[in-house]
């Protein structure tokens, strides 16, 4: 999922994070190293310092407590790509809408390995599949309520997932799943397209009564349970809907609700949704009375405001910025409020296929082996900002190869003979130019850029880099193929996280040529190769987890063969907590702290 990170989405987010995440029993070694963290130390910053140590919420929950009130204050550099639970594929939204939006199937809320299985949220229980697993069956809890105290149904389930997937006017942002996965629903034009029955047509998901939803899939679909994890499952009222703008204010199923409107760019503030029964969700604390979250603070503002207790939670869930990193790092004194955990994100480059003269795969390699991955690692912050990535999935899913490396060189500075030697074939032997893309407030991001726009100059190919904003970059600049197209965004910068910890959840998003959308496209490549097109189409219907674990290591591997993705590094996120802050504990399934347990001992 795209990060906000990543994100992703991402999840998120991925990002963040998205996102995000049956569960494979090696899916469960998803690695993830926790964190959490303590307190200040200096007890006079923000409350008592914590008893803890580096990385303890790896294995438990830091700073324990069933503490009541208070309000919990997040901020983030950019914002939303959307509020709305329909329309995010940022990782840290994912987690975020948590608290407003319940879906069908959820996380368990633990640290470590557990954190990758699935448990019931709306859903009474884990769905059931029939023999083939092409049908899915899911019976919602009794006396689930909207904050209007409205009863919450099976056709407000199936509303949101076809207001999120089908239709010229479906929500842009967010993978489309239920729209590749649900059987008898080609023809369907989505829920605007006929006002006095939204949903005809929409023969893809039966609802025999108000509480059961019956999933038909067009194929065998072992990993499906993964799919009902996502915030498009989030309930919503079908006269509630104004499509994008619904955003403004979301009805929530959750234990909080929209204080006033969100305001883009500015703040989004939630209360209690007094209609929320806690009996009904076992997942949820719902330890703070009110959340605020400011958007568009500067990172640099929000490291500080952290380390000095003004603030509780950067939203983005990706750690301090590169100023903070290496302050907190180094100081002895901060390293038990402080965690470096390897997290399942992936940095990279995009490189376009389509744009010339990148359309011609041996200069896509010369882009590889130009690359100077010392300088792009150095770009997220050396050692403590990820650990180098010479292949596409983390290293803890099924199937990843950790020792492949296609374009190897000598302190992985680049082998520029290589690259020459491809520019030759590609008829460029003086090089050439293009642009790469990047989130302006991103400074990682536009580090990244500028490393790789010196590492191609060495062989003549010229980069310019354009910066573009956070919220938009997924859905209208790098998520636009014509866009892309346009502004001769041969390379762009992104982060990806999966959404699910498996290869399909990680790579089929940014790898099948399937995926590619005209809006909020995360196969940014453009990469349409018939072979990986076909595993994609292959591994969803094979049961057994080694086998499909094999064909991943077989998508990976292709994928880097074809030159389209450059890999930076696989993120460390360096976390800071203050000490005010209660059951802090990294979970893998969202690749961030889990919000929902979050609390304040802050009045």
């Amino acid at each position: 999922m795209s990060t906000h990170h990543f994100t992703h989405a991402g999840p998120p987010g991925r990002q963040r994070g998205r996102g995000r995440a049956a569960v494979p029993a090696a899916a469960a070694a998803v690695l993830v190293l926790l964190l959490s963290a303590c307190g200040d130390g200096g007890g006079g910053r923000g409350g008592e310092a914590v008893d803890a140590e580096f990385n303890e919420g790896e294995t438990q929950i830091v700073n324990p407590s069933d503490q009541t009130g208070g309000t919990l204050r997040y901020a983030i550099s950019s914002d939303f790509d959307s509020p709305d639970p329909g329309n995010t594929y940022y990782a840290f939204s994912w987690n975020f809408t948590r608290y407003y939006a319940r879906t069908l199937l959820t996380y368990t809320p633990e640290p470590g390995e557990a954190g990758t299985q699935l448990q019931p949220d709306l859903a009474e229980a884990m769905p059931e599949a029939n023999d083939d697993s092409t049908e899915w069956t899911v019976k919602l809890k009794p006396g689930l309520k909207f904050e209007d105290g409205s009863e919450i149904t099976a056709q407000d389930i199936k509303y949101a997932i076809a207001r999120s997937n089908f239709g010229d006017q479906a929500l842009p942002n967010g993978p489309k799943y239920f729209q590749e996965l649900l059987a008898d629903s080609e023809d369907y034009e989505g829920p605007y397209a006929d006002e006095a029955d939204p949903l005809a047509g929409f023969d893809g998901i039966e609802t025999p009564d108000d509480h059961t939803l019956v999933f038909h899939l067009n194929t065998s679909f072992s990993e499906f349970p993964y799919v009902l994890v996502q915030p498009q499952t989030a309930p919503v009222p079908a006269d509630a809907d104004r499509g994008e703008q619904y955003q403004g204010h979301v009805i929530s199923s959750g234990p909080y609700k929209f204080d006033g409107d969100y305001r883009p760019g500015v703040s989004l503030n939630l209360v209690r949704n007094d209609q929320w029964d806690p009996a009904t969700d076992p997942t949820r604390k719902a330890l703070p009375d009110r959340i605020e979250v400011q958007l568009g603070v500067d990172q640099n503002e929000i490291d500080q405001r952290l380390v000095n207790g003004e603030l509780d939670v950067d939203l983005g869930g990706t750690g301090v910025g590169p100023a903070m990193k290496g302050t907190l790092i180094t100081n002895e004194d901060e390293r038990h409020s402080v965690d470096n955990p390897q997290t399942n994100t992936l940095r990279y480059v995009n490189v376009n296929t389509v744009i010339e003269p990148l359309d011609d795969p041996a200069c896509r390699e010369a882009v590889m082996f130009a690359a100077d991955h010392d300088a792009l690692q150095r770009a997220w912050g050396g050692d403590t900002g990820g650990d180098i990535a010479t292949q596409i999935m983390p290293a803890a899913l099924p199937g990843s190869d950790p020792g492949m490396n296609l374009y190897p060189s000598e302190e992985n500075k680049g082998d520029l003979d290589k690259a020459r030697e491809k520019l030759e074939e590609c008829g460029e032997p003086d090089g050439f130019s293009t642009a790469i893309g990047a989130r302006a407030d991103r400074p990682a991001d536009v580090s990244t850029a500028e490393a790789l726009q010196q590492a191609l100059a060495r062989v003549g190919i010229e980069v310019e880099i354009k910066q573009y904003p956070s919220d938009s970059y997924t859905n209208t600049q790098a998520g636009s193929p014509d866009f892309v197209h346009e502004n001769d965004l041969g390379l762009t910068v992104y982060g990806w996280a999966p959404d699910w910890p498996s290869g399909y959840g990680f790579m089929s998003k940014i790898l099948d040529g399937n995926a590619i959308q005209q809006a909020g496209n995360s196969n940014i490549s453009e990469l349409d190769d018939e072979q990986i097109n076909d595993w994609f189409d292959e591994v969803v219907t094979i049961d057994d987890e080694e086998e499909r674990a094999s064909i991943y290591t077989q998508i990976d591997e292709r994928a880097m063969q074809q030159a389209v993705i450059v890999p930076a590094v696989f993120e460390r996120t360096v976390l800071y907590r203050p000490p005010n802050l209660t059951n802090v504990y990294y979970h893998v399934g969202y690749s961030m702290y889990d919000y929902m347990t979050l609390g304040t001992t802050r009045e």
